[in-house]
């Protein structure tokens, strides 16, 4: 059986132009401050890593490690949550997510994703040279606005777009498996895959391919009313990533799952510190550790309420308890009479 690792954390959220939060270095002082073994890198922030030259060169990739090592970290998974998101966008959100691209790209679809598609083969490559084994991404969605249709949707148009999305993904897929490295999709509201069973219609369209696998984030799952334990037991196999990350759903008779167009703070489905939120983490790490989970358990920090360092500050020691450190033989072999074929013969009576 194997130990997760951690505690880790995903930078993405408190990456900023104020000190110490505006240098890879200087986060990283901070987090191993708190307790933190691992960071998950957001690799299209320019302040924190540069992606393509990772991707061209091991000496940067080495003086990365080297200065986490100095500082008791080690990198988790790359995370391209923001380009893989560009990989495949519906018209509808064309406005939106020209902001997560690089300037030269933005309003022209078809330059915006051939330059996700782009960055997407730089973080195999630059996983690859860091030694890791596992990234951190979205897959995108062109069938999302129809999720909950009127009028019904044209008869085909989902299946269409799934063969689309796997269209746009196995080259991709690809590059990750020559480089040795699994995508964890996290799946999400607002993606294609946003649950098991879409994830299965993506797998199938990719012929199972071996490097598209799951980030498991049981915060969404709480928010789509959805049994995260159970998954667990069913998608075990596919789990490579983890974000440790709490949610609460508390509906009333004026609003629900879709929330209402409320603010955060107002939904009946909000993200919380850890602890604070429905989550049952005890049940988690349990699976996880049954299952022979060997990734990071990485806090992806967001919540209506508390402040963000406060969060973070909570967040390791929070990991760390839930951590089972698991053992290596059974609690009752200190009764056992070892083996003896013989005597299993006469116990049966044959």
């Amino acid at each position: 059986m194997k130990t997760i690792k951690g505690p880790g954390i995903f930078l993405a959220q408190f990456a900023s132009d104020a000190a110490p939060f505006n240098s890879l270095p200087a986060i990283a002082d901070y987090m191993a401050g708190l307790g933190y073994k691992g960071i998950q890198i957001p690799s299209w922030d320019g302040r924190l890593f540069d992606l393509a030259k990772a991707a061209e060169s091991q000496t940067y990739c080495d003086d990365v490690k080297g200065m986490l090592a100095d500082k008791g970290l080690e990198i988790t998974e790359l995370s391209t949550h923001l380009q893989g998101q560009l990989v495949a966008v519906h018209p509808a959100y064309d406005a939106q997510f020209d902001g997560f691209a690089a300037e030269h790209v933005r309003g022209n679809p078809a330059a915006r994703q051939a330059w996700a598609v782009e960055q997407m083969q730089f973080a195999a490559k630059a996983s690859q040279r860091l030694g890791l084994v596992t990234h951190a991404s979205f897959p995108g969605a062109l069938a999302w606005p129809y999720v909950y249709p009127w009028p019904q949707r044209p008869a085909g148009l989902v299946e269409d777009a799934f063969d689309e999305l796997a269209r746009r993904w196995k080259p991709i897929l690809d590059v990750f498996d020559e480089n040795g490295v699994d995508i964890g999709f996290e799946l999400h509201p607002g993606e294609d895959l946003h649950d098991g069973v879409t994830f299965e219609m993506f797998l199938e369209r990719v012929n199972n391919h071996p490097r598209a696998n799951i980030l498991y984030d049981p915060s969404h799952f709480v928010l789509q009313c959805l049994d995260y334990v159970q998954f667990i037991d069913i998608y075990h196999e596919r789990i490579k990533c983890f974000h440790v990350k709490d949610a609460e759903f508390r509906p009333s008779g004026r609003s629900g799952v879709y929330g209402g167009y409320q603010s955060w703070v107002n939904r009946p489905g909000r993200f919380r510190s850890l602890g604070d939120g429905q989550v049952d983490f005890s049940q988690i790490f349990s699976k996880m550790a049954q299952y022979d989970y060997a990734g990071w358990a990485v806090l992806e920090w967001e919540c209506a309420l508390k402040h963000p360092e406060v969060g973070a500050a909570e967040g390791a020691p929070f990991i760390a308890k839930h951590i089972i450190p698991v053992t290596e033989h059974a609690f009752d072999d200190f009764a056992s009479g070892g083996e003896d074929r013989e005597l299993n013969k006469r116990l049966m009576g044959l």
